[in-house]
């Protein structure tokens, strides 16, 4: 499926027709797809507290996609790839243009790592990444990459609280601990304990 690229941002029935043709197993599209959901009801509580007018179908679009990249890293043996996990959002993105899909929406797959990836961080850190600046630009892109912080793919899925992420986030740098900080305040924190038992996953 391509798309005109004047096409701004894709419907959620769009978006879940993306996943279901380049999720590799049912297990990969249940486990990326849900937790592209679960970013999105985060991103939208959010949204509901925050003071300015965001783009929400902006906002929506890139929680449900930004992971999208994460299929390519499944192997012919279904495994995936963790060790070049940090991979998937320039993956996705580049998906996203191959497909004609507009940078406003591609960005949100390269740009939601951690608190934000900067050129230092990966050289200083020898990742595998075209060395550039893969950091939220816009308030758009801050929320959708904030909300991410509140789940996790890991094996059991897991909610994770503001308090895990910055004790987590610490062997970062303090500087990260930092730009997390300031996320919180801007953002507030969302209500998990809700989405926690709607989803049936458990909350550290």
């Amino acid at each position: 499926m391509t798309i005109d690229r004047t096409t701004t941002i894709p419907t959620d029935e769009q978006i879940r027709a993306l996943h279901e043709r380049y999720a590799p197993s049912e297990e990969a599209f249940t486990l990326v797809y849900t937790h592209c959901q679960i970013v999105c009801a985060v991103a939208e509580q959010l949204l509901d507290r925050y003071d300015s007018p965001l783009d929400v179908a902006l906002v929506r679009a890139g929680s449900l996609l930004h992971d999208i990249g994460v299929y390519r890293l499944y192997g012919v043996t279904g495994q995936l790839d963790h060790e070049n996990y940090v991979r998937h959002g320039v993956l996705g993105q580049a998906l996203l243009r191959d497909l004609g899909y507009p940078e406003l929406v591609s960005r949100f797959c390269a740009h939601h790592t951690g608190v934000g990836l900067t050129r230092t961080d990966v050289l200083r850190q020898r990742l595998p990444l075209p060395v550039d600046d893969y950091t939220a630009d816009t308030v758009e892109e801050q929320l959708v990459m904030y909300a991410d912080k509140f789940h996790s793919k890991t094996t059991p899925p897991t909610f994770v609280t503001a308090a895990s992420y910055a004790a987590g986030v610490r062997r970062f740098g303090a500087d990260k601990v930092v730009r997390f900080a300031a996320l919180v305040e801007k953002f507030g924190e969302p209500d998990l304990p809700p989405l926690s038992r709607r989803y049936q996953q458990p909350l550290i």
